[in-house]
């Protein structure tokens, strides 16, 4: 799909890109990265641009269902060790008994969230169009637009506001949106059930108190309510993994950048459009942290970890620990094969960053877009984009012949 989807951004007249371009905008789209290397936005064609976000939109379902639909049943993924293991609606919410129905039931979600947005942005001013473009890569989690300025193209605190408020509730659960909308109702007590929302809510607070606090002690805006906008709004866009941008975060002071940019490897929960690691693992490990922390100060004590009160198998653990570990990995390598091809550090660590964790952009080279990078980096970060929206084991389980000969 990625392939094919290349086809028009090459054939086309404007943007004049080579295949290495196309491959890459074409892949970023359905893994809903949002890195770019078409500059000059405002110029391209409207067919052209609701081409980009659509395929954008499209990846963001695709991966919706793979996550919650496909992945499980291989006995791989993040959604997996959710359902098995973590108590909660997650685990006693089954959408559908069947794959097709299960996917036409979260095309119905992915959907009515996707008007909802669209008919937000609209009434706040954006055009139809624009409104209809960004709907798509806000509710995809995508960060696409259809102005080289982003979402700062419409200086607007309503529409700053809206985003925020879609990518929040794309970035959870989407097994959760169905389990509390599912009798006909209403009912948020399933979110509040949920371990890992409630997880994903702290860490959303926690980044924004950082964030805001230290843009008012430097005075970085002119006034408190540019500040909380700015502050709000990067702290969502960059931790959720979308990648819009209505100011050059990379300038903030103190260590708010690299904040921003490490917030991304937590990324949104299993079973989102998010990216990064998923909310779920980063959860566990901590807990297994302390569990070992107990451990040092107790030897000869006993502990278990405990999510919304039941204990977790050590195969669950590991499995996270597998994970990590093979993410570890696969960062480190593309890091290096970055650097062989001539990009500084920095680039180097955040563009894998950037695209690991399928955020969009980054620091340093790529803190805007991806045009400058050469060919083959390009080929390393789509290779990156593709190991991270697959959750790394999903890839390198298809690489690996025992799979397919069995």
């Amino acid at each position: 799909m990625g392939s094919a989807g290349s086809l028009p951004f090459w054939l086309a007249d404007n943007p004049n890109v080579s295949v290495t371009d196309a491959f890459f905008e074409s892949f970023s789209a359905l893994t809903t990265t949002g890195a770019t290397v078409i500059v000059g936005l405002d110029e391209l064609p409207k067919a052209i641009l609701f081409y980009r976000q659509f395929l954008q939109w499209f990846g963001g379902m695709g991966i919706i269902v793979l996550a919650v639909a496909i992945l499980p049943v291989l006995g791989i993924g993040g959604m997996q060790l959710y359902r098995a293991e973590i108590p909660g609606p997650v685990k006693d919410t089954k959408v559908t008994p069947r794959i097709a129905e299960t996917a036409k039931a979260l095309w119905y979600i992915y959907l009515s969230l996707t008007i909802a947005c669209a008919t937000a942005f609209w009434a706040a001013g954006m055009t139809l169009f624009d409104a209809i473009c960004h709907s798509f890569s806000t509710i995809a989690i995508g960060g696409f637009s259809t102005h080289d300025a982003s979402m700062g193209y419409f200086d607007s605190y309503a529409i700053n506001l809206i985003t925020v408020v879609f990518l929040l509730i794309s970035a959870c659960n989407f097994t959760l949106h169905y389990a509390a909308f599912a009798t006909g109702g209403v009912h948020p007590k399933y979110y509040l059930k949920d371990p890992e929302f409630r997880a994903f809510a702290l860490i959303q607070v926690i980044l924004f108190a950082v964030c805001f606090s230290i843009l008012l002690k430097h005075h970085s805006y002119d006034s408190f309510y540019d500040a909380f906008d700015q502050a709000l709004f990067q702290t969502v866009s960059i931790s959720t993994t979308a990648g819009f941008t209505t100011t050059g975060f990379a300038d903030w002071p103190l260590f708010l950048p690299v904040l921003l940019l490490f917030s991304s490897f937590i990324g949104g929960c299993a079973g989102s459009t998010g990216g990064g690691m998923k909310v779920i693992r980063i959860l566990l490990l901590t807990l297994q942290g302390a569990r070992e922390m107990k451990r040092l100060i107790h030897p000869r004590a006993v502990y278990t970890i405990k999510v919304g009160g039941s204990a977790l198998s050590q195969r669950v653990v590991d499995a996270v620990w597998g994970f990590f570990s093979a993410y570890a990995l696969v960062f480190v390598a593309c890091m290096l094969a970055l650097i062989a091809t001539g990009m500084d550090e920095l680039s180097a660590f955040s563009a894998v960053a950037a695209t690991l964790n399928n955020l969009g952009p980054g620091l340093g080279q790529v803190s805007v877009h991806f045009a400058d990078v050469n060919d083959s980096a390009k080929w390393v970060l789509v290779v990156s984009m593709l190991f991270g929206r697959l959750e790394i084991f999903t890839l390198l389980i298809l690489l690996t012949p025992t799979f397919w000969r069995s």
